[in-house]
């Protein structure tokens, strides 16, 4: 299954740029509410084994046309250092324990479009796998966490250096949470319809040319382990999304460093699942 967001309605792909509107192709058992589709997950996944390529009622989709498709979680997960390379990079020593933040939810986006610049920032880019929760989890063990999962994604977590690094302790969710410093999509794809969902390569490149390239396998702490480690703490409701971290090959680690600058074109992906394409815009009077 493959759930969309399409000009702000719940959808379903029926094939690559093709959607089925849930809400109308249900008639009305399903609202258009993007984010309630997973207070019902376990319903919609039975509708939508109904919902099969070819219908009548599926529609040609612009990629411009996809936004976030959780657009309003209750909570935001991140984990940062979850990937060897990407510790020694940042000259930390790989956690022993996942290591735990959040995005604020006002900067969350959607897949394509713009994202401003803030004035006398560093802007860097971190490409990352985002897992959404289907089931509510308290205490989940790792056998089972993957029944929790209603599907998988691609993320960006962009991160303003310098204020995320300000100050006696770290600013991480500050620095991460500027407008549009979250985008989330193309398109949210089942752990059963993806390839490999414990073996996906992910990347960035910015301005065709790619500055991150890793693999899923090499998670310190993979998606099960993370579910079992924060559902011990915080129950995670349907819809919550966490972001899983980056791999190597960030601004920050780089010598010189390098951020993005007006103009540039960021593009992310995870193999078998989609990619995202944002332009940088300086911020007004910058």
């Amino acid at each position: 299954m493959k759930v969309a967001n399409v000009s702000g309605r719940l959808s379903l792909m029926t094939a690559p740029l093709e959607a089925v509107d849930v809400e109308r192709a249900s008639a009305g058992r399903f609202s258009s509410d993007v984010q309630s589709a997973y207070e019902r997950w376990d319903a919609l996944t039975e509708f939508a084994a109904t919902v099969t390529p070819g219908r009548p009622d599926a529609v040609r989709v612009r990629p411009e046309d996809l936004g976030n498709p959780v657009p309003s979680p209750r909570q935001v997960f991140a984990i940062g250092l979850n990937y060897a390379d990407h510790a020694a990079e940042s000259k930390f020593a790989v956690p022993d324990t996942p290591t735990v933040f959040t995005k604020f939810i006002s900067c969350l986006t959607g897949p394509y479009g713009q994202v401003t610049l803030p004035a006398g920032g560093d802007v860097d880019w971190e490409v990352e796998l985002v897992a959404v929760i289907g089931r509510y989890a308290d205490h989940v063990s790792e056998a089972e966490a993957w029944n929790h999962i209603a599907g998988l994604t691609v993320g960006q977590d962009i991160s303003e250096r310098r204020l995320q690094l300000s100050g006696p302790a770290p600013q991480f969710s500050l620095g991460k949470s500027f407008p549009g410093f979250g985008p989330v999509g193309p398109v949210l794809v089942s752990p059963d319809e993806v390839p490999d969902r414990d073996d996906l390569e992910l990347g960035t490149l910015i301005n065709g040319e790619q500055v991150q390239q890793g693999r899923t396998r090499d998670l310190v702490f993979p998606i099960p382990a993370l579910i079992s480690r924060l559902s011990a703490v915080a129950p995670l409701l349907p819809g919550d999304v966490i972001f899983t971290g980056t791999p190597a090959g960030v601004g920050l680690g780089r010598t010189p460093q390098r951020y993005l600058q007006d103009g540039d074109e960021l593009v992310s992906y995870v193999k078998g699942i989609g990619e995202m394409r944002h332009r940088m815009v300086a911020a007004r009077g910058a």
